[in-house]
């Protein structure tokens, strides 16, 4: 390695190893990087390569040497999953990504990035939330074990940097949503789960739809597509221990969230709101100034991603999975 890395296009000949391809990120960086010109995309799943076994990882590292990875796999979960399993999400998390940076070092990986979450952040961190709001802070308690073992990933990189000098970073997106999401009725995040409800009540000719809350909570949605084009942009022009919040720096209530969804969908009756129900976080939102000086910002409007992401549910709707 040389003594001082500085970033640049990334070989794309050389062999690139996606960990997680086949989830709602790691599809969406290998369908980026596989149109980008890379040559050597290399991916597994999970029946093949159980990440979770150190002499598996390792054995596949001995076999495909990849000078890049991006590691894009985790074990996760909504909030009943995660609050429910916190021994699940810890230690399988933990072990995928110690195996997978362990072995990186070992063969030679030179570029590693990191994808993390915006729960390693404090559950009361100042908004919009900056990068050294990190370990200031109580987490949010139904997740606090998920977001230890992301904390634990950002941390295993800047050690890899320190100790070796490999120039590895992390990147920690916002809520991302788009093809190959998670539409389950118990298990999907908010995005999707307005999708399909607004959906199956436009087909069934619905006079009303009943969300929980009061709609007013804000957040901060990224199509997963701009989730890819930012992980690309920061292999290739960024270095530094820190890591880097992956967002669009603005924020839109639930409310307005499930307008812009019934209008697509093309669901033409009544919203109501249950407000005995809990709003959750009054607002989460990611600083995103150190991503813009990088020389990156998100591109894909939010109607314009509904509207894609309506598309592709639909024509998957038969195929989805069901479990949380």
């Amino acid at each position: 390695m040389p003594e001082e890395f500085v970033p640049g296009p990334l070989d794309r000949s050389a062999t690139t190893y996606i960990a997680g391809h086949r989830g709602l990120v790691g599809s969406a960086i290998w369908r980026k990087l596989d149109s980008e010109g890379f040559e050597a995309l290399v991916g597994r799943t999970s029946s093949e390569l159980d990440l979770r076994d150190r002499s598996q990882v390792f054995s596949f590292f001995a076999e495909t040497e990849p000078k890049h990875v991006v590691l894009a796999a985790a074990k996760v979960g909504g909030i009943l999953a995660n609050n429910t399993y916190p021994v699940d999400f810890l230690s399988e998390n933990l072990r995928i990504q110690t195996n997978v940076m362990d072995a990186a070092l070992e063969h030679g990986t030179e570029r590693l990035l990191f994808l993390g979450s915006s729960c390693i952040y404090p559950q009361l961190a100042p908004q919009p939330i900056t990068e050294d709001s990190l370990l200031t802070g109580h987490l949010e308690p139904t997740n606090d074990a998920y977001a230890i073992a992301k904390i634990a990933g950002i941390l295993g990189v800047q050690a890899v940097r320190r100790q070796y000098g490999r120039p590895w970073i992390s990147a920690m997106p916002t809520n991302l949503y788009g093809p190959g999401d998670n539409f389950s009725p118990t298990g999907s995040h908010v995005l999707p789960a307005l999708i399909r409800r607004y959906d199956e009540a436009a087909a069934a000719g619905a006079e009303s739809v009943t969300n929980w809350g009061t709609g007013s909570p804000r957040r901060e949605f990224l199509h997963v597509d701009d989730m890819a084009a930012a992980c690309l942009h920061l292999m290739e022009h960024y270095d530094g221990p820190e890591q880097v919040n992956v967002g669009t720096g603005q924020d839109t209530t639930i409310k307005e969230i499930a307008s812009v969804i019934a209008d697509v969908v093309g669901f033409a009756g009544e919203t109501e709101w249950d407000t005995s129900k809990p709003d959750g976080t009054p607002q989460k939102l990611l600083d995103v100034s150190k991503l813009r000086e990088a020389g990156w910002e998100a591109s894909i409007g939010l109607r314009e991603g509904i509207e894609s992401t309506v598309a592709w549910y639909r024509e998957h709707v038969g195929e989805l999975r069901e479990a949380g």
